[in-house]
């Protein structure tokens, strides 16, 4: 069955330093919705704050997986992730002493994931053939593009109904940042997935984004239902298309 996530009302902050802003967004069973903003206005917050990893001081994150309805803002970090929900973060954030088939396993944390761990690890090898080939290599000596394959790839491995992928073409060379985006394409069309992304690159998020938001100061200031809706919007022209 479907999955989805809906945000309504969001405010977060670290001390008395105010981050999120009443912040409202809805992605859809199936789609890709990008987040966009620049650095520094609350995109990694909200991603942290979907995962229970930063407690709102206001609002509601639902996810509905199955036909259940899940209050996100009442539950641990782990018990979000035994949902189905899973982080790409931002920096990649691997185990680098380990092998790539090391972090592999390590993503197969949730009980539904672990039943089915060969099953996840032959679907992360078949879309990522790079990580079958280097298999035995410590995480630390792969190329940044190697590793960011190698972060989805364990985020697959823990069989995810909804993926968050937070700045996927930080660190990255043009040509990889576009092969990147077009995994986290494959991945969701592949496996059915509901993706929310936040990222920066507008050009590259309108590759494969069903729609996107636009986060300024910690709150949302433009709501665009289509790519071609973002692209002319005024606040992309200007901070991502330099027009």
């Amino acid at each position: 069955m479907a999955s989805s996530l809906a945000i309504d009302g969001l405010s977060a902050a670290y001390g008395t330093v105010r981050v999120l802003e009443e912040v409202s967004l809805e992605v859809r069973a199936g789609e890709t919705v990008a987040l966009l903003g620049t650095n520094g206005n609350g995109k990694s917050t909200l991603m942290k704050c979907v995962m229970g990893m930063v407690r709102p001081s206001a609002g509601s994150i639902t996810a509905e997986i199955d036909g259940a309805r899940h209050e996100l803002t009442r539950l641990s970090t782990e018990a979000i992730v035994e949902l189905g929900i899973a982080l790409v973060p931002e920096g990649r954030r691997l185990f680098p002493r380990l092998t790539v088939e090391e972090n592999l396993y390590l993503g197969a944390f949730r009980g539904a994931a672990r039943a089915r761990l060969r099953q996840n690890l032959d679907q992360c090898f078949e879309l990522f053939p790079v990580l079958r080939e280097r298999r035995r290599q410590l995480a630390a000596h792969m190329s940044g593009g190697q590793q960011q394959m190698l972060a989805l790839a364990r985020a697959l491995m823990t069989a995810p109904r909804i993926l968050l992928v937070d700045e996927p073409s930080v660190g990255l060379a043009p040509l990889l940042v576009r092969r990147t985006i077009d995994a986290i394409r494959e991945l969701k069309e592949k496996y059915s997935l509901t993706v929310l992304m936040a990222e920066q690159n507008f050009t590259q998020a309108a590759r494969v984004a069903d729609r996107g938001y636009v986060i300024v100061h910690g709150r949302i200031a433009f709501a665009g239902d289509s790519p071609a809706a973002l692209e002319d919007n005024e606040l992309i022209r200007k901070f991502y298309l330099g027009m």
